[in-house]
């Protein structure tokens, strides 16, 4: 199979969506399939330079909307070339060149939402809400109608998106998402991070890995972990991720005002075998997030047998409750402070069994291999798939 996966940008710092695309590229390519990606990054862009397989780099993008005019024409001219190609993502210019490309034409295409049309949003940026439905008519509508398919990485997901605009009208497959276990056999990996942060060494981790970004619920994390586990000085809190919001300051300031600046350790962007020493050396990882699609962090750190703190606005909460393999709580205050103070009264051997269940739960649920597996199988098949409205759930 030759596929093109097509994503606004592959800069670094993007984090959960880029990453599934680089690993679903890396995966197929080791199986034999012939896997390229086009951005609208401006040539030379070093991460597409960097990226794992062919990058078509087809910007620089101008306005808010990402538009590149040479996207548009050497999609049309060159999709014949490819036996699928993949959409990630709405609401910039490459979802809607990608219709105009391919609609009606020779070459299938699927959809991959990644969570983007979750009512959260809604709720949260009504005027961005508003300005979306006066375009989503001619735009993503019409991207998500023609689609040969539009994929889903939970069924939560799926259920979530068909109220948030309408008119809607999709062909809904289910396949799910997942992640790789460490590069690196996880002693080497906490060897490589206590190696940076050496005054860490020897404290009880608990982590919040990701871009600091309101919706991710960081200031209550700090709040309820100056409430539940402040007072023990064997606890430690590390914000690891990327400023992109400029949030950092107020998060700063919140911890200031809780007098435990000394308690935490702000480590930026952690890539690489840093990131996965980070997770790995946690005792405890916390997504405390009032809307996520899928949280790939959390899956990484199941693969490292750490168990999880996790909000049921997390779409993958019930994997996670249903395997035993950490706790599922509210998006509040109370909810977290909760959480992270059942944890720490576990006896020991209750927290070793959520270790063990963090990792069948990944390899259950989360391995990107079986979902890689599983999706080309779904794009090999579609000639004889339902009808184009029909909702399917694939299992493994």
């Amino acid at each position: 199979m030759r596929v093109l996966q097509i994503i606004g940008s592959v800069a670094a710092e993007l984090g959960g969506v880029l990453e599934g695309v680089r690993m679903l590229s890396e995966d197929w390519s080791r199986d034999g399939h012939d896997v390229e990606v086009a951005t609208l990054d401006a040539p030379g862009f070093p991460d597409a330079l960097a990226f794992p397989v062919p990058v078509h780099t087809l910007g620089p993008r101008h306005t808010r909307w990402a538009y590149s005019p040479a996207f548009y024409p050497w999609l049309k001219n060159h999709h014949h070339e490819y036996d699928f190609v993949l959409v990630h993502g709405l609401w910039q210019y490459q979802s809607f060149a990608a219709w105009r490309a391919l609609s009606g034409g020779s070459t299938p295409y699927v959809a991959f939402t990644h969570g983007m049309l979750d009512p959260y949003f809604r709720k949260r940026f009504p005027f961005k809400h508003f300005q979306k439905m006066v375009v989503w008519p001619w735009s993503d509508y019409r991207m998500l109608r023609d689609a040969t398919a539009v994929i889903f990485t939970c069924d939560e997901e799926r259920k979530l998106a068909r109220n948030t605009f309408v008119p809607y009208s999709a062909r809904e497959i289910v396949v799910g998402y997942g992640t790789k276990k460490s590069p690196l056999p996880i002693p080497e990996a906490r060897r490589a991070f206590f190696s940076r942060f050496p005054e860490l060494q020897g404290k009880r981790l608990l982590s919040y890995v990701g871009r600091l970004h309101p919706k991710k619920g960081c200031d209550l994390l700090i709040e309820a972990y100056a409430a539940a586990l402040a007072q023990d000085d064997s606890w430690h809190l590390v914000m690891a991720g990327p400023n992109l919001d400029d949030w950092e300051k107020d998060l700063r300031l919140i911890a200031s005002k809780l007098k435990i600046d000394d308690r935490i350790t702000w480590t930026g962007m952690l890539q690489h075998e840093f990131k996965w020493g980070a997770i790995a050396a946690s005792e405890l990882l916390v997504l405390p997030s009032h809307q996520e699609n899928f949280g790939l962090v959390v899956a990484e750190a199941l693969a490292c047998g750490v168990p999880v703190v996790v909000t049921n606005q997390v779409n993958i909460w019930r994997e996670i409750e249903a395997s035993e393999a950490g706790i599922v709580t509210m998006d509040t205050l109370e909810g977290i402070q909760e959480a992270l103070t059942r944890w720490n009264e576990l006896s020991p051997d209750l927290r070793e069994v959520m270790r063990e269940n963090a990792v069948e739960c990944f390899e259950k649920n989360f391995d990107i291999h079986i979902v890689s597996s599983r999706l080309m199988r779904t794009l090999e098949s579609f000639s004889r798939a339902p009808n184009r409205h029909q909702s399917l759930v694939l299992q493994s």
